[in-house]
């Protein structure tokens, strides 16, 4: 008896085992190999991820990276337009596979997220009026306006700097709107990225009479996987490769954002 019961023990240990490893969940990477797709999360946001006038295609400094990484994990790209106010969310319900839009690499996001490398570099800026904007060298100059209010994107780090600097602010859904709300008089100023400032204001776009002013912040983008996720190492690895071959300095001439070496 004292023997069938160590035979029958030694059966469940092993069988405890075995279930054990084919319960183990698959790595992120492998979940996005057998899908045969890696879902992005994204903004509006020019010139990282954007749309053509006429087009249904996503395109931009961001989005053609993605793509080039996705060929290289042997994918496709499903871009998924967020809130990004609830980019942590997103994330962690896993209806996204990682945060990739230009995304500020901040404390908040290294502990909501796996964030890979720094890839490129970003500033917080002031956008404002042609005029108004002349005028305007530092931040103090920027809090002497009488009755200032300044637009920016709700989640953002253009929020957080304006919390950081005491400004009046609205908060938005997304940067894009920053700059109708300066555009109609509603705000006196936007904060928004400058990658955004330069590709979307000045001679030749739709805010000839915007322009912006002064710098708040030094930046730095990354890209946001889950906790603890095997994507970002595999990201890394993969954006490593595209700087040794130029793909990234392509990318950087093409669409004007700067690169971290």
């Amino acid at each position: 008896m004292k023997k069938l019961f160590a035979i029958l023990l030694t059966i469940s240990l092993v069988a405890a085992v075995f279930a054990g490893c084919s319960s183990k969940k698959a790595g992120d990477v492998d979940e996005i190999t057998a899908n045969g797709k890696i879902v992005v999360g994204i903004t509006d946001y020019a010139p990282m991820d954007y749309k053509e006038a006429g087009s249904d295609e996503w395109t931009g400094f961001d989005a053609e990276l993605a793509r080039a990484v996705a060929e290289k994990m042997g994918v496709d790209v499903e871009f998924k337009v967020i809130d990004w106010d609830n980019k942590f969310l997103e994330l962690n319900t896993r209806a996204i596979d990682c945060i990739w839009n230009g995304m500020t690499i901040t404390d908040e996001v290294k502990k909501n997220t796996s964030v890979t490398d720094a890839y490129a570099r970003n500033r917080q800026v002031v956008v404002m009026k042609k005029d108004a904007a002349a005028k305007i060298k530092t931040v103090d100059d920027l809090k002497a306006i009488e009755k200032l209010t300044v637009a920016v994107e709700k989640g953002s780090s253009g929020e957080a700097v304006a919390e950081e600097n005491g400004l009046e602010f609205v908060s938005v859904s997304a940067q894009t709107d920053t700059l109708l709300e300066v555009k109609s008089g509603s705000v006196t100023a936007a904060i928004i990225d400058s990658t955004m400032a330069d590709a979307m204001t000045g001679e030749g776009t739709d805010y000839e009479d915007l322009a912006s002013c002064v710098v708040l912040s030094e930046e730095q983008y990354g890209i946001g996987c889950r906790k603890d996720s095997d994507l970002t190492a595999k990201l890394n690895e993969i954006i490593k490769q595209l700087k040794e071959d130029g793909t990234m300095a392509e990318l950087s001439e093409k669409y004007s954002v700067e690169l971290i070496d």
